[in-house]
C-alpha cells in the first residue's frame, strides 16, 4: 500500500449534493479495490488560470489515500471518465 494525494478540479455551478456526490463515488472507487481515505479537505471555489470546457472557475478538493499502485491506473481512469470533475491529479507521497 502506497499513500497518494489526489487534488480534484468539480465543475463548479453543482449544488451541494451533486459535489458531495462526486465526491463519494471517488472515494467509493478507492474503497472498492482494498484502499483507504486518510482525509479529504474541500479547498472551495477558485479560479482557473485558463479554462477548462468553457469553466472559468473550479471547486477543489484534496484526498489523502493509500492505495494499492497496481490501482491507481485504475481509479485514475474511472476520474477521467467522470463528467463533473474538470482536472485530477494523482502524486505518489
Amino acid at each position: 500500500m502506497r499513500k497518494y494525494e489526489l487534488v480534484c478540479i468539480v465543475q463548479p455551478d453543482l449544488d451541494e449534493t451533486a459535489f458531495k456526490g462526486a465526491i463519494d463515488r471517488v472515494q467509493g472507487w478507492v474503497t472498492e479495490t482494498g484502499g483507504s481515505v486518510d482525509k479529504v479537505d474541500v479547498w472551495g471555489r477558485r479560479r482557473l488560470s485558463y479554462p477548462i470546457r468553457k469553466q472559468r472557475d473550479g471547486q477543489y478538493v484534496l484526498l489523502n489515500i493509500t492505495l494499492d499502485p497496481k490501482s491507481a491506473s485504475g481509479l485514475e481512469r474511472n476520474i477521467r471518465y467522470l463528467e463533473t470533475v474538470l482536472r485530477h491529479m494523482l502524486v505518489a507521497m
